[in-house]
C-alpha cells in the first residue's frame, strides 16, 4: 500500500532511517484529510436535497446541532492536530539532534554550488560521499544568499543562512547514489544548483578514504558533468584552518585556547557547553552559537565580561568562520581550570579587563 502511494504522490524509494515515519505521517495526515474532504462533499450533496426549497412560500424550518456533537467534532479535530504535531515533532527533533559518533560534514552553499568538508580536509564540489549505515551530520552554512539542502530520497531539507550554522542528521541505509537540490530561490541559476548524495559500502568508503575513486563516485561525477578535479585534499585539517584564521582575525588575542581567563571566555572546553548569559539565560555553546557570536557578539553576551567585542559580520568569509568553530570543536576535550568556570555566578569570572587601547580585534566569543 505504502509503495501505491509512493507511486501516486510521485516519491522515491526513501533511502533513511527517518524517511519511512515520515512517509507514514504524510499518508495519515493525506488519508485523514482525504476522507474528511469527501464525507464533507457527500453532506453538501445530501443537505442541498435534503433541505432544498421545494416551493416559492415554503418557509423553511430552523436546525440546531447537538451541542454535544458540536464539542465532540471540535474536539476530535483537535485531537488530530495534536497527534500529527507530536508525531511530526518527534521525527524534527530526532533529525537535528547531534548523534553520538556522528561523522560532521562542513557544508558551504553559494551560488550556484555545494562544498562538502570534512574534518580531515577531505572536499568535494557538487558531490557528498558518506558511509552507508552510519550517522552523518550536516554543519551548514551561506556565502551569500539563503540556500536549502533538499535530498528528496532522504525527506530531508535544511536551510544554509548566510552568518549562521544550521545542522541536520541522517542515516542512510544501504549504499545509493540521490539527487541533491536547492529548495530555496537563490538566483538565476537556481535550477542548476544541483548535487548528488553517494552512500558508499564498507569497501568503497575504505577505498574513498585511501585516495581512489569508487565507481558510484565517478558516476555520479560525470551525471553532473562536473568540471575539473572533484576531490581536493587540503594540506591541513579544518580545524588548523580554523587556528590560522583565528590568529589572522586577531582572535586571539582576546580568547585563548588553554582555560586561561582573559578577556574573553576561554575556547577550551567551551563547544557543547551550558553557558550562562548577562540576562540569565543558559545556552548550549554550539554552531549556531558560536557563528552567531562572531557575527552579532553583543546579542547573547556572556555573564561576567564585557560588551566590547566588534561584530565580523561581513568581515570574515563564512568559509573561515566555519573553520574557527571547528577549531573550538577541537578544544572540546581541553581541561579547563576550576576557577575558568564562570557560568554560575557573575562573579565567578570576576570584572574582566579592557580591550588593548591599540584597538586589536578580538575573536569570537
Amino acid at each position: 500500500m505504502t509503495d501505491f502511494l509512493r507511486a501516486v504522490l510521485f516519491l522515491p524509494d526513501p533511502a533513511s532511517s527517518s524517511a519511512r515515519g515520515i512517509d507514514l505521517l504524510h499518508f495519515f495526515v493525506l488519508g485523514v484529510s482525504a476522507v474528511g474532504s469527501l464525507l464533507v462533499f457527500v453532506l453538501a450533496i445530501w443537505f442541498t436535497v435534503r433541505y432544498r426549497r421545494r416551493s416559492s412560500s415554503e418557509v423553511g424550518t430552523p436546525v440546531s446541532s447537538p451541542r454535544g456533537f458540536e464539542v465532540g467534532t471540535a474536539f476530535g479535530m483537535f485531537a488530530l492536530f495534536v497527534l500529527w504535531w507530536g508525531v511530526g515533532f518527534k521525527q524534527y527533533i530526532e533529525m537535528h539532534q547531534s548523534p553520538k559518533q556522528a561523522l560532521d560534514i562542513h557544508v558551504v552553499a553559494k551560488q550556484w554550488m555545494w562544498k562538502f568538508e570534512q574534518a580531515d580536509g577531505d572536499v568535494t564540489l557538487g558531490v557528498l560521499v558518506v558511509p552507508a549505515d552510519r550517522d552523518v551530520r550536516l554543519l551548514l552554512t551561506s556565502r551569500d544568499v539563503v540556500h536549502s539542502f533538499y535530498v528528496p530520497a532522504l525527506r530531508l531539507k535544511q536551510d544554509a543562512v548566510p552568518a549562521m550554522t544550521t545542522s541536520i542528521a541522517f542515516h542512510i541505509e544501504s549504499p545509493g547514489t540521490f539527487r541533491l537540490l536547492c529548495a530555496e530561490y537563490c538566483g538565476l541559476s537556481h535550477s542548476r544548483m544541483r548535487g548528488r548524495v553517494v552512500a558508499l559500502s564498507p569497501e568503497d568508503w575504505d577505498a574513498w578514504k585511501a585516495g581512489r575513486t569508487p565507481e558510484p563516485v565517478a558516476a555520479a561525477k560525470s551525471e553532473l558533468e562536473v568540471a575539473g578535479p572533484l576531490r581536493q585534499k587540503a594540506d591541513e585539517t579544518i580545524a588548523d584552518r580554523g587556528r590560522a584564521a583565528a590568529v589572522s582575525h586577531g582572535c586571539m588575542s582576546c580568547h585563548t585556547a588553554t582555560g586561561e581567563k582573559h578577556i574573553g571566555p576561554s575556547w577550551a572546553g567551551l563547544y557543547r557547553r551550558q553557558v550562562t548569559l548577562e540576562d540569565g539565560r543558559h545556552v548550549t555553546a554550539d554552531e549556531n552559537y558560536l557563528t552567531r557570536s562572531m557575527m552579532d557578539p553583543s546579542a547573547q553576551l556572556v555573564r561576567g565580561y564585557q560588551d566590547v567585542m566588534p561584530t565580523y559580520q561581513g568581515q570574515i568569509p563564512q568559509a573561515e568562520a566555519a573553520a574557527i568553530v571547528a577549531y573550538i570543536q577541537s578544544l572540546r576535550d581541553v581541561r579547563r581550570r576550576p576557577e575558568q568556570i564562570l557560568e554560575s555566578s557573575a562573579s565567578d569570572a570576576g570584572p574582566p579587563s579592557p580591550p588593548p587601547s591599540s584597538g586589536t580585534q578580538q575573536g569570537a566569543e
